[in-house]
C-alpha cells in the first residue's frame, strides 16, 4: 500500500479485469482503454476484449480483426498479449452466440446468462496464467456480456462505468432497458463521466460517482508546427470538427447551415461517416471538406489548424448526457470551441460559446471569430489542463478504497 490520503489508500495495488463494449484493437478513442493505462500504474490490469459473436464472425470473416480472434478460438494464436509491464489485453478463446434479434426476454435471458459462462470461463483461464487473485471488476458499458460477470468471477469488488446513455440506442435499447438498472443496482460501485448520467445511476445505486473525464494531455501539449499537406493548400479559415460523424450524435442540417452561412470558411470534417453523412447535401456543398478517418495521433496536427472547433450535437437521449472528449482536446490546444448546449456541456460554460439552437450556434462562430486572443487561448488551455485522466482515476481510487475498507 503506498501512501494514504485522509486515511485511505489511494496508491493501492489490485488486480483488475476490465470488460467493455470497445476492443483494445479500436480506431478511435478509448474511454475505457485510457482509464485501463491509468490503473495500471498502481495495479495489475487485464483488459479483456468482447468474445466474437457468430454473425460477426460469419460475415466479417475477412476482416483482419475477425480472422485473429477466429485463430485464437482455433488454437492458432495466443489471446493474452503483454501491453506493458502491469497490463495485458486478451482475446477470449471463445465464440458466442448472437441472440438480440430474440424477442421473449426469458428466452434471451437464459442464453445471454449461457454467452457469459463461456466468457467468463475463458476470462478465468486468463487470470489463471497471470496468477490473478481476487480481482476487481471494471465494467465499461457491457450490460450483456457483463451481466452475471459479478456471478461467475466473484470478484473482489464489481463496478460499473457508464460513460453514455446506451439504453436510448436501440440495439441495447431492447433488452438493455431492463437488464442495465438491474447491473447497476447489483454492482458494488458505478462511476460515471456527467452529472446527469450520475443521477440516472442513482436511481437504482446510491453508491454512484460522477468522477468527470479525462484527456491525454500530453498528446496536445507541444504540438509541432507541422502543416497537414491536405489543408496547407487552402487560403480560407477552418472550422473543423474531429470525431465519429454519427447522424444520431451530430446535426446534419446545422453543419449544412453552418457551411451555407460562411461560404467564406472551409468546413472540415474528420471522421468516419454513417450512411446518413454518405447520402447528406453536405457532399454537394462546395465549401465542406470530407477527410475520413485519421490514426488518432494525428488529430492534434489537424486541429491545430483549425480557426474554429466545433461540436453541433443533435439533442436526443443518447447526447444529453454525453461528456464529449473532443472539447476537452478542442480547449487544449487553445482552439475557440462552439457547441450545442446539453446538460453536460454547463461544466464548460466559461469556456465555450454554448448554443441554444441553430440560429445561435451561427452568430456564436462568427462571435467567436471576432473575439479569440491570446488571454482566452492560455485560460482554454489551463482548464482543460485540469480534465486528466490521472484526476479522474485518482477519485475512482479512492472511492474503490473506501468500498473495501468496508
Amino acid at each position: 500500500m503506498s501512501k494514504a490520503i485522509n486515511g485511505v489508500s489511494s496508491g493501492f495495488i489490485n488486480d483488475v479485469i476490465i470488460v467493455g463494449q470497445q476492443p483494445w484493437d479500436t480506431e478511435i478513442g478509448s474511454n475505457c482503454k485510457d482509464i485501463a493505462f491509468e490503473l495500471s500504474k498502481t495495479n495489475r490490469v487485464l483488459y479483456v476484449n468482447s468474445a466474437i459473436n457468430r454473425i460477426t464472425l460469419i460475415k466479417e470473416r475477412d476482416n483482419p480483426k475477425t480472422k485473429l480472434r477466429l485463430d485464437v478460438v482455433r488454437g492458432e494464436e495466443n489471446g493474452l498479449v503483454k501491453i506493458t509491464d502491469n497490463l495485458w489485453t486478451y482475446y477470449p478463446d471463445c465464440v458466442v452466440e448472437s441472440i438480440n434479434w430474440i424477442n421473449p426476454t426469458f428466452i434471451f435471458n437464459i442464453l445471454n446468462k449461457r454467452n457469459n459462462r463461456k466468457f467468463a470461463h475463458a476470462i478465468s483461464k486468463a487470470l489463471n496464467t497471470l496468477g490473478f487473485k481476487n480481482p476487481i471488476l471494471f465494467n465499461d458499458n457491457e450490460m450483456f456480456l457483463g451481466f452475471y460477470l459479478k456471478e461467475f468471477l466473484q470478484p473482489r469488488l464489481s463496478i460499473y462505468y457508464a460513460r453514455d446513455y446506451m439504453i436510448a440506442v436501440n440495439y441495447w435499447k431492447k433488452h438493455g432497458a431492463k437488464l442495465e438498472p438491474i447491473l447497476i443496482g447489483k454492482s458494488d460501485i458505478c462511476f460515471t463521466n456527467s452529472a446527469y448520467l450520475e443521477r440516472y445511476c442513482m436511481l437504482y445505486n446510491n453508491s454512484s460517482f460522477n468522477v468527470g473525464q479525462g484527456c491525454n494531455i500530453e498528446a496536445f501539449k507541444n504540438v509541432p508546427d507541422k502543416k497537414i499537406e491536405e489543408l496547407s493548400h487552402i487560403g480560407k479559415p477552418l472550422i473543423g470538427y474531429v470525431g465519429s460523424l454519427s447522424s444520431i450524435r451530430l446535426n446534419i442540417q446545422l453543419l449544412e447551415l453552418i457551411a451555407v452561412s460562411y461560404p467564406q470558411y472551409v468546413l472540415v470534417l474528420v471522421g468516419p461517416e454513417d450512411n446518413e453523412f454518405i447520402q447528406s447535401n453536405l457532399h454537394n456543398l462546395p465549401n465542406v471538406l470530407f477527410l475520413g478517418q485519421k490514426p488518432t495521433e494525428e488529430l492534434p496536427l489537424y486541429i491545430q489548424m483549425f480557426d474554429i472547433c466545433i461540436n453541433p450535437q443533435e439533442i436526443n437521449e443518447v447526447t444529453i448526457g454525453n461528456y464529449p472528449r473532443k472539447i476537452d482536446e478542442y480547449l487544449a490546444m487553445g482552439k475557440p470551441v462552439v457547441a450545442t448546449r446539453t446538460i453536460t456541456m454547463d461544466v464548460f460554460e466559461d469556456y465555450v460559446y454554448l448554443a441554444n439552437n441553430q440560429s445561435e450556434f451561427i452568430e456564436l462562430i462568427n462571435k467567436a471569430f471576432a473575439e479569440d486572443d491570446e488571454i482566452k487561448i492560455e485560460t482554454r488551455k489551463a482548464f482543460a489542463f485540469t480534465h486528466t485522466w490521472e484526476r479522474s482515476v485518482q477519485e475512482m481510487r479512492d472511492k474503490i478504497a473506501l468500498e473495501l475498507q468496508k
